[in-house]
């Protein structure tokens, strides 16, 4: 049972910025903790989603919706946010592999980057404004945990292609089979549970776009990046939202 909170606590370390400063963070703890990773997208999206619940009388659904993406890159710190930039701007400004790879170590800015954080902060208040008004509060979890589950599968079957020691390189090809068992029964029995019998569309959706990077990045870069963890999670982000929209 304590092992079992120590990685909790490492995946909600490593995926967000709650103030857990009484625990240690070990690293080398992530690819056993990865499994987890749903667990924080649901507590992510239960907040979220509260704060629809709190809001929902005294605002309009446009100005929850912008309050919501900003409540959730918040307690992530941006950090799949700052995954997509990095991941565009690499892909988008280079087709050599090398040079893919030392854009997406620049810490700077540029122009696929900054379209790519517009469009993903964009699409998601424009999506969550058009969901409707009875499934917000399960779409907005469905989505945080399924966005989340995208990076197992990937951890599974990529190898790492950025430096050793790099966060990307601590999960890539150490997920083992059984944390993506364990991930899986998570994430799908959570969206089960919010959606019914429409939580197929939202797993389809996040399963394609997560084999379809996963093929992207393997044809461009050999492997995987935890930039292209982030970039993945945002793409999943906003195909279950198109999902909740598509079926109103």
């Amino acid at each position: 049972m304590r092992r079992i909170l120590q990685d909790i606590a490492a995946a909600f370390q490593f995926l967000t910025r709650l103030p857990l400063y009484w625990l240690t963070y070990e690293p080398d703890a992530l690819p056993r903790a990865a499994k987890y990773f749903p667990l924080v997208g649901l507590a992510v999206g239960a907040v979220a989603a509260g704060l629809y619940c709190l809001l929902s009388k005294h605002l309009p659904i446009a100005v929850i919706a912008l309050l919501i993406v900003l409540l959730s890159t918040l307690l992530t710190g941006g950090l799949h946010e700052d995954g997509l930039a990095d991941a565009a701007d690499a892909f988008g400004g280079a087709w050599n592999r090398q040079r893919v790879l030392e854009i997406m170590k620049d810490s700077r800015i540029g122009s696929f980057g900054a379209l790519a954080l517009i469009f993903s902060v964009g699409g998601r208040v424009l999506l969550l404004a058009q969901l409707p008004v009875g499934s917000i509060v399960y779409y907005v979890i469905s989505a945080e945990v399924l966005c989340r589950w995208a990076m197992l599968p990937l951890g599974v079957v990529l190898p790492g292609a950025g430096e050793q020691g790099s966060q990307g390189a601590r999960i890539a090809r150490r997920v083992s089979g059984i944390s993506l068992a364990v991930g899986t029964t998570i994430s799908f029995a959570a969206v089960g549970f919010m959606l019914r019998e429409s939580a197929f569309w939202p797993i389809a959706a996040a399963s394609s776009v997560t084999l379809l990077s996963g093929l992207y990045y393997k044809h461009r870069i050999g492997g995987i990046t935890g930039d292209c963890f982030g970039a993945t999670s945002q793409v999943t982000l906003l195909a279950v939202y198109i999902c909740g929209v598509w079926r109103g």
